[in-house]
C-alpha cells in the first residue's frame, strides 16, 4: 500500500482530545478534513503523524505544544482600562471576542477577568500551552 507523502492531499477523520479527554474538535458527522501535505493548513505535528499513513491506518497521537500551537505566552495577556471598553459593550468572564489590536488589526482574545479598574483580556489561541491528542484514521490520498 502508498504511504502518504508531503505534497498529498489526504482526507482524514479525527478526533482531537486535550489531556483530561475534553473533546476540543472532530470531524465526526461531519465530512473528513482535506490537506495538502506540508502545505501549513494544518499544525506541524498533525502534518507529520499523518505522514506514511496507510489508507484506512489508525492511529493516536500525542502532539506536544511546541508542535501545535505553542507555548502560552504570558506577553499576550493585556490588561485593558476598563473606561477604554465601549459603553455598549458588556464583557463576561470566557466570552471570546474580537478587538482592535495596535496595528489596527482584528484579534480574538477572551475576558480572563474584569475588576472596577481594568478587563484582562488573552490574545494566546485557545490551544497554546496544552499537548493535543488525536485519533487518525487516514480515509484517502489523493
Amino acid at each position: 500500500m502508498a504511504q502518504c507523502k508531503k505534497g498529498d492531499n489526504v482526507k482524514v477523520n479525527y478526533t482531537g482530545t486535550l489531556e483530561d479527554g475534553t473533546v476540543f474538535d472532530s470531524s465526526e458527522g461531519k465530512d473528513p478534513l482535506d490537506v495538502k501535505l506540508g502545505s501549513g493548513m494544518v499544525i506541524p505535528g498533525f502534518d507529520a503523524a499523518l505522514t506514511g499513513m496507510e489508507v484506512g491506518e489508525k492511529k493516536t497521537v500525542t502532539i506536544p505544544y511546541e508542535n501545535a500551537y505553542g507555548p502560552h505566552n504570558a506577553e499576550m495577556v493585556m490588561q485593558v482600562p476598563i473606561d477604554q471598553v465601549p459603553e455598549d459593550l458588556s464583557p463576561e468572564i470566557g466570552q471570546k471576542m474580537e478587538v482592535g489590536g495596535a496595528e489596527g488589526q482584528l484579534m480574538s482574545v477572551e475576558v480572563l477577568d474584569i475588576t472596577d479598574d481594568f478587563i484582562i483580556l488573552d490574545a494566546n489561541p485557545p490551544l497554546a500551552g496544552k499537548n493535543l491528542i488525536f485519533a487518525l484514521e487516514l480515509v484517502s490520498i489523493a
